[in-house]
């Protein structure tokens, strides 16, 4: 019981951490002091959305290849598709754009952490396996739609990015609440 409190913890943490990295990152530059420059750029938020995306479509093909769960693979398999067809339509916007994605310290210190989280994935099975993906899914979510309706949308400077990102909350609204309906079944 200890160790799954302390994962739980340390998971959590990680989120805020994450949080707290992109607002340093989207304040670095928006001090009292003389400059204006966003912290944040388009192609920065570009490289953010792009990771986001990559990171929940690989977690969800490991979940179809480890559950059992009929729930959590049509889960696992609603994040494929769904965010896919995000991914998709960011790469189209901002190649039409010509915005090449830039990453940051948050796009490395989220692409660390999904390869911890999924090197973690293939260690489990059966339950374990499921609630460890349903949780980080659940913490995942939650992040994620904080970052996007607290620094993504404000930070983004071109207005068909921003109105992306307004269309795609209700998608991510609604993938929160199906997996906490999981997590309140295992």
């Amino acid at each position: 019981m200890f160790n799954k409190a302390k994962s739980k913890t340390k998971r959590m943490l990680t989120y805020a951490t994450l949080l707290t990295l992109l607002a340093g990152c989207a304040n670095a530059s928006n001090t009292e002091s003389t400059t204006n420059e966003p912290g944040l750029t388009d192609a920065n938020i570009a490289a953010i959305v792009v990771g986001a995306n990559n990171i929940d479509i690989s977690a969800g093909k490991i979940a179809l290849e480890r559950s059992s769960n009929p729930e959590v693979k049509k889960f696992a398999q609603t994040m494929i598709t769904d965010h896919t067809a995000v991914l998709n339509a960011a790469v189209e916007l901002v190649t039409r754009l010509g915005v090449t994605p830039v990453n940051n310290d948050l796009v490395a210190v989220l692409s660390k952490q999904s390869q911890e989280h999924e090197a973690n994935l293939k260690t489990l099975s059966g339950a374990a396996f499921d609630k460890t993906y349903i949780d980080h899914e659940v913490a995942y979510h939650e992040a994620v739609i904080g970052v996007i309706k607290n620094q993504l949308i404000p930070g983004a400077q071109n207005q068909e990015l921003k109105d992306t990102l307004i269309s795609v909350l209700p998608a991510f609204d609604a993938h929160l609440k199906h997996c906490q309906m999981i997590q309140s079944k295992l």
